[in-house]
């Protein structure tokens, strides 16, 4: 039996009339969210205003409602900021790919639901502040309504070129982590095996070069008060990570990014364990390697993008190798290559303080249609751990329609080889995002 494409109509409905009353309430937001930051000029730390976005087939807010509604003072600022994101997931199985992974479920899903705050406190160099929450009513307990996925300060050291954060925040590892998911050309991130979405700790972010080609990150993250555990039995992963452009021309329409990361993964209570989804939200896991006896882990990373105009090159590779005498102490990897072509010519901007590409900015009233293609790969078999393997393609259009609306659809075909055989899944993804 085969699961079938378009099921649970009701759930789509339902999506859909969530996601238009979101995008109702929030045209009185306030002010950007960090997830729409726009790159900053060659040299500058901060991005220039934009002028007046052409009028466009698809409505949006106003565009200087930020400007006329945050708050600003010498001493103070404030600015909200919403994300928006529903999805739709059909998946069809065989046989093999039913009995490897049961079956998956065809289903709306709230993909983001997130409200920010964040500013500026003090003269001079000012510090900045950073508080999200996401909302998880959609399919939790009253109780857990809410989820803070960032509370976090940052200070810069000496000049705006070096800064330190403190608190909930991203590691500094991996593009697709270290990058919004709002402005990958990707719908879903592949590598999460071998990284976390959020930790607590402090980082140090430095940009190098009078015109910010490089920068260099590092970090150390440890959440034991947070999850109630001893600060002995709770893992410190310790970061890092430096990008730089081999060249910048044609005004940043071609260029090249490079970097390299680190990371040491220590294991809660001597335990460590990947698992992975196959680019999907609501899927299972199709990997997963188990609790493995170990007290810490090395990995690596490898990333790199080239643009050329409206053409672009993605790729990353991930490694990990895992400090167990009982599991033979295996290596697991992943990586992938991801294509893009916007057809109306539009370049993804590179900011250069943070080392990653923002969204595309269409130029006309019609967006900016972009295709997208991808190949990625997942090992957790290594020794005698089998947590599965897989590949996935992927093929996929996204509209920028607005600066802030984007919609997209993509299929994917997956062959896992588990359990000794080997099952397809085919998937499609339907998204529609709004971002503040």
């Amino acid at each position: 039996m085969q699961s079938q494409y378009f099921s649970h109509s009701r759930r789509v409905v339902i999506g859909a009339a969530a996601l238009a009353l979101g995008w109702g309430l929030t045209t009185t937001a306030s002010a950007q969210s960090v997830e729409s930051a726009l790159a900053p000029p060659k040299g500058a730390f901060e991005a220039a205003p934009l002028a007046p976005p052409p009028s466009s087939i698809v409505p949006d807010i106003p565009h200087d409602s930020e400007q006329r509604t945050e708050v600003r003072s010498r001493w103070f600022t404030l600015k909200s900021g919403f994300v928006a994101i529903a999805d739709y997931s059909a998946f069809s199985q065989d046989e093999e790919s039913l009995w490897q992974v049961g079956e998956q479920e065809n289903q709306w899903d709230a993909r983001a639901a997130r409200l920010m705050f964040h500013g500026t406190v003090g003269g001079g160099y000012r510090a900045s502040y950073l508080v999200a929450a996401e909302y998880k009513g959609f399919d939790s307990d009253p109780e857990t309504t809410w989820s803070v996925t960032d509370v976090s300060m940052t200070f810069p050291l000496g000049s705006p070129a070096v800064k330190l954060t403190i608190g909930k925040t991203k590691e500094n590892f991996a593009y697709e982590m270290v990058g919004d998911a709002a402005n990958l050309p990707q719908m879903e991130r592949v590598l999460s095996p071998f990284f976390v979405s959020r930790n607590v700790g402090a980082k140090v972010v430095a940009v190098l070069g009078r015109d910010h080609r490089m920068t260099l990150a590092g970090g150390v993250f440890n959440n034991w008060f947070v999850e109630d555990v001893s600060l002995k039995d709770s893992g410190t992963d310790a970061t890092g990570r430096a990008t730089g452009l081999l060249w910048d021309r044609r005004g940043g329409a071609s260029f090249l990014h490079v970097g390299v990361a680190g990371r040491y993964a220590g294991g809660d209570n001597d335990i460590l364990r990947y698992k992975g989804r196959p680019e999907s939200n609501v899927a299972d896991n199709f990997v997963d390697t188990g609790n493995l006896a170990s007290d810490h882990a090395w990995h690596v990373g490898l990333e790199a993008l080239w643009n050329e105009g409206a053409y672009s090159l993605l790729a990353e590779y991930n490694r990990a190798s895992v400090a167990s005498a009982a599991a033979g102490h295996p290596d697991f990897n992943g990586y992938y290559l991801t294509g893009s072509w916007v057809l109306t010519g539009e370049t993804r901007p590179y900011d250069r303080t943070v080392g990653y590409a923002r969204r595309i900015i269409p130029k006309g009233r019609w967006g900016a249609p972009e295709l997208v293609a991808r190949y990625s790969h997942i090992d957790l078999d290594d020794g005698a751990v089998q947590g599965g393997s897989f590949n996935k393609t992927h093929i996929g259009l996204n509209w920028w329609a607005t600066r802030r609306w984007k919609f997209g659809v993509g299929w994917g075909r997956t062959w896992l080889r588990r359990f000794g055989t080997t099952g397809r899944t085919d998937s499609l993804l339907t998204r529609l995002q709004w971002v503040f």
